[in-house]
Formats: C-alpha cells, structure tokens, sequence
C-alpha cells in the first residue's frame, strides 16, 4: 500500500458553545442540516493526518460516527476542542483509544474564563484533561492561543502539561475569514515574544526530540508576531487541504477571503483535486503574502523541509548548550 501523506483538516461545524476575545466564529454559526454528512466524509482521501475542528466538533451528535469514517482513510486523526462536553469526550476516547484530544486552555482559571467567555470552562477542560489522563489515553493535551492577555500563564500551563505528561501546543492571533476577525493584534510583542522565548528554553531543556522540534515551531510564532517572511514555504492546497461544514475544500484557514478549490458534495475527490479550480487556488496559495505560521499549516511544511528546523535544533540543542536567546533574531528591537 502506498504512503499516505496528505493533511487534512474538516471543519465539522461553525457551533460553538465558546464566546472567545480572538475568534467570532460563533456569531455565525452553521445550521445542522447544512453541514457536512458522512457520506461527503466518506469521499474524502486517504491521508497520513486528520484534524477534526469547528466551532466546536463535540456539538455534533455524530462525532463518532464521523471518527469511525475517518479511520477507514486517515493513519492519525486529532479532535480540537474547549473540552466542555466532558462526558463526550471521555465516551468517544474509550470506543477509539488512539483518537489524540487537543483541549484548548487560554491560561489560568481566570485568564482563560475572560477569554474564552464559558462558564467554569478553564474547571471543565482541565478536569476533562485529568480524566482522559487518568484513564491512560496516549494522545492527549492542550492547546493555547497566546496574546496579551494570557502571556504570563504561558510557562505554567507549560508545567501543567509536562506534570501530566501530555502534549502542549500553541498558536497566536491571527485575522482570517475563517476566524471571523480583522481586529486581532498583539500590542506588547516584546512581553508575548518573551514568553515564547522562556517557553522555547523550556521545551530544549527536555530529553523528547519532539520538544525540541515544538521549540523550533514557537520560534517560529516569534517571527510571524513580528510581521516577518514564514521560515518555511508553504505547501498548503499541495500537500495539505481543509474542507468545511458546507464541504467546499479550501487550501487552509488563514486567507483573508475564503478560497475554493471545488465542493465536495458535487464532485468527487479526484476530481476536484484535478480541477482547474483547484489548480488555480494553487496559485493564489503560492502567491500569498499573509505568512501565517499555524500548526495546520506549519506542521506539513516542517515535515517536507525537516532539514531546516532540524539544523536549527542540532544548532540550539547541542552546539549552543540548549539555550535560545531572543536578540539572536535580528527583526527584534
């Protein structure tokens, strides 16, 4: 059987139960009847990584359903969520064992209630977190979109995590259609660059390769926080693809405008892929100036390009004694 190497992402929704400060997706959400099916996830192809997202998946009744279809194609698959809907997920993680749960957490109990406007939502995705800990799962942890407001709660929900012994994952602001916003922007990026910089020396100070690998990804959130050229190409509607609720696939969520390759309802995948639709979204992708740096995009880039953040962690780990210093990036004043 050949590799799989495609990624993909699929949008299961635009419901959340979330009100967050740095996305507006909930304002308008999907209609159930008009998001995707699985008989549209059934056409999808086979692929080396899938990210389920929204909104917010756990809404969907059907998530295990939908899990169950994306198994018979994907090698790996990871859930994004708020880790509100704590008996879902716990129910879903014992009938699929190797599902990766990624909660997002925006800082401290306090930080993370303004910005991410839930109730009790930091006690419900943590408690969610510990569960799923509890119960052995191997593929769990927590994701943090870092701003202004929640830099300080950086390092330790970084210790949180490596107490747990679970994945950390982190982002920053961006502005896209899929986010709904124009207006999101880091007003201290020396303060939020710093934190990254303390986060970077943690993750090189590990004995796991991987962390070392995350380290180079949030040296790489410095340099987007700072307005300047992506480290790495980006490949995206080549080797990676994101299809949304209403099944139109889509280079990535970072656009300003939303791009459409074809809809998957109306055709199949082959030929969408094929299309020259598709080829000419290609084109836009390769032309675009927006230099996000985001896992969905990031993580393919790095894998096809890993000579350059492995030369960088050969640089950081050994030659400099696992120490990262911010004035080696010159664009920082």
């Amino acid at each position: 059987m050949a590799k799989r190497t495609l990624y993909g992402t699929v949008i299961v929704t635009y419901r959340c139960n979330a009100r967050c400060n740095m996305c507006d997706c909930y304002k308008y959400p999907t209609k159930p009847d008009e998001e995707i099916t699985l008989d549209v996830i059934a056409k999808l192809p086979e692929m080396a990584f899938t990210n389920i997202t929204g909104g917010e998946p756990f809404v969907r009744q059907d998530i295990p359903e939908i899990v169950r279809e994306l198994y018979k194609k994907s090698d790996r698959i990871v859930i994004s969520t708020n880790g509100y809907f704590t008996d879902r997920i716990i129910a879903l993680c014992r009938e699929f064992p190797q599902v990766g749960i990624r909660i997002s957490i925006e800082g401290l109990k306090e930080t993370n209630d303004a910005i991410r406007g839930i109730p009790d939502g930091f006690n419900r995705g943590y408690n969610t977190l510990k569960t799923l800990v509890e119960m052995g799962h191997p593929d769990v942890g927590f994701g943090m979109t870092v701003q202004d407001m929640n830099s300080q709660d950086l390092i330790p929900l970084y210790n949180i995590s490596d107490e747990l012994g679970m994945e950390f994952a982190t982002a920053t602001l961006h502005n896209s259609f899929y986010f709904r916003k124009t207006d999101n922007k880091i007003n201290d990026r020396r303060k939020v660059a710093e934190s990254f910089a303390k986060l970077i020396n943690e993750l090189l100070k590990s004995n796991s390769p991987k962390k070392w690998f995350r380290a180079y990804f949030n040296h790489g959130l410095i340099n987007y926080i700072y307005g300047n050229k992506r480290l790495l190409p980006c490949d995206m509607s080549a080797n990676a693809f994101f299809i949304d609720p209403f099944c139109d696939v889509i280079p990535c969520n970072g656009m300003e405008q939303k791009a459409v390759m074809g809809n998957l309802r109306e055709l199949s995948w082959e030929a969408l892929w094929n299309s020259e639709q598709a080829t000419s979204v290609r084109r836009c992708t390769a032309e675009c100036d927006r230099n996000c740096w985001m896992i969905g995009s990031a993580s393919p880039a790095m894998h096809k390009y890993i000579w350059v953040p492995g030369f960088w962690v050969i640089k950081h780990k050994f030659l400099k004694g696992g120490k990262y210093l911010l004035k080696e990036n010159k664009f920082i004043q």
